[in-house]
């Protein structure tokens, strides 16, 4: 992923000020709105890797390369980078959380790590960072580390089994999920490597007063998607040939046929298909599905192989399963307003009060973008874009929305920040979902 390597905010002046344009107002780019006011600019080179990369999740730090540093208002002191081995950076990665004067080195020596966030609050009842850890390159799969940020900071809880873990208010409704997948569970499954799949299960989590919930049921049109999109690539041919096959296709040879590959691609999408069913809750779709796609008499060991796989999974790590929401009792979050500034009004405002905005902006953890493809992207890329962002308490970007000129929209840069993190807004030192104007630019 090529780096974003340049972001500045940028906020509206509410309708009572009285202040004048900025400087910096003046000198913004034209094709940015009238009455934007810069607030700030800062160099995204400290929290991201310096490398760029081509792959699904980008981390903070990979084989040594790539920084994160943040003090929350605790006193607690998180960064994750290059190990230091008697003060020289070496080529794997750490975590160190710091109060007052001790140190403590949370994960050393680690292939990947990576923030996921920071200072939200996932439902134990106080501000955590979490932490995705990867030992060494083989491994399929991420450690999950949830760290208190009041002194001292301690473990409060690690998930294993996941490749990846991303922390995000998905609905806006003031419950932040952890997004992951299953995938040390079916890593070798029916002799597939998670390479020969194209996805593993999906699972959503979420703590509920600090017990570790299975909400997937909550997020069925995801699944169905899923499922949609498997359904699709079944070649009816192929799929009556799998049906009347032994199930198991089992390679004799180092080069199976082509028939066979065929035949092991229905039974991929077969299995995504019921897995897909069965982690969101309705085992009986499951089953029915199975009995429609699978080889008759094999049913009854691919349905024990599938639960078997599922129980010692990541279900095993959970302590129970969300309850249903009744029909008209969701919840919406506040998004709060970062785009208007508070400021002084002549006549109005007291002496000695100084107006302040209403939250805390957010700041960038991690933002990339898709390497551009041709001279026009590269032009794209190079240019200041002005977005319009929604950032859940998790930091997560929900929505987005290129400003200025729209007949030159960067779809790479608009498809990326799907992607990208942030430490959220604060507002009373809790973290709240804001809407934001970002601008940011690919720095040469």
């Amino acid at each position: 992923m090529a780096k974003t390597c340049q972001s500045y905010a940028q906020t509206n002046t509410s309708e009572n000020s009285s202040r004048e344009p900025s400087d910096r107002t003046q000198s913004a780019p034209r094709r940015f709105r009238g009455g934007l006011v810069a607030l700030a600019l800062f160099v995204l080179s400290c929290l991201t890797a310096s490398v760029c990369r081509a792959q699904s999740h980008d981390v903070v730090c990979r084989d040594g390369d790539g920084e994160f540093v943040a003090r929350f208002h605790t006193g607690v002191k998180v960064r994750v980078g290059a190990a230091r081995n008697e003060g020289l950076a070496a080529r794997v990665c750490e975590a160190v959380l710091s109060w007052g004067e001790q140190d403590l080195v949370v994960a050393g020596a680690a292939s990947q790590m990576d923030v996921d966030a920071f200072g939200v609050d996932l439902g134990m009842d106080t501000p955590v960072v979490t932490l995705q850890v990867k030992k060494t390159k083989t491994e399929c799969c991420m450690a999950y580390d949830i760290y208190s940020l009041r002194e001292p900071p301690v473990l409060l809880r690690t998930i294993t089994g996941g490749e990846f873990f991303s922390a995000a208010d998905t609905d806006l409704d003031g419950q932040v999920e952890i997004w992951t997948n299953d995938a040390a569970s079916v890593e070798g499954f029916e002799g597939l490597r998670l390479s020969d799949l194209d996805f593993a299960p999906p699972i959503v989590l979420r703590f509920v007063r600090g017990r570790l919930l299975d909400a997937s049921s909550e997020f069925k049109p995801y699944f169905d998607q899923k499922i949609t999109d498997e359904r699709a690539k079944l070649n009816p041919q192929d799929a009556g040939d799998f049906k009347n096959s032994d199930g198991k296709l089992a390679v004799a040879t180092a080069s199976p046929s082509e028939r066979l590959l065929h035949l092991r691609s229905v039974k991929v999408n077969v299995l995504e298909i019921v897995w897909s069913y069965l982690y969101s809750g309705r085992e009986e779709e499951a089953w029915h599905s199975l009995a429609e796609m699978w080889p008759a008499a094999d049913i009854d060991r691919i349905r024990a192989a599938l639960l078997n796989a599922r129980a010692r999974g990541i279900r095993s790590q959970v302590d129970g399963v969300t309850p249903a929401v009744p029909a008209g009792h969701e919840r919406h979050a506040k998004i709060f307003d970062g785009t208007i500034t508070v400021v002084a009004t002549a006549g109005l405002t007291p002496k000695g009060v100084k107006p302040k905005q209403e939250i805390t902006p957010p700041r960038a953890i991690l933002m990339e973008r898709p390497p551009p493809t041709d001279v026009f992207e590269v032009e794209l890329a190079r240019s200041e874009s002005l977005l319009k962002l929604v950032i859940d308490s998790a930091g997560k970007v929900r929505s987005v929305e290129q400003m200025g000129n729209v007949d030159s929209i960067d779809e790479g840069l608009l498809k990326s920040t799907s992607s990208w993190k942030f430490i959220p807004a604060f507002n009373a030192d809790q973290p709240v979902a804001s809407q934001i104007l970002l601008g940011v630019s690919l720095r040469k």
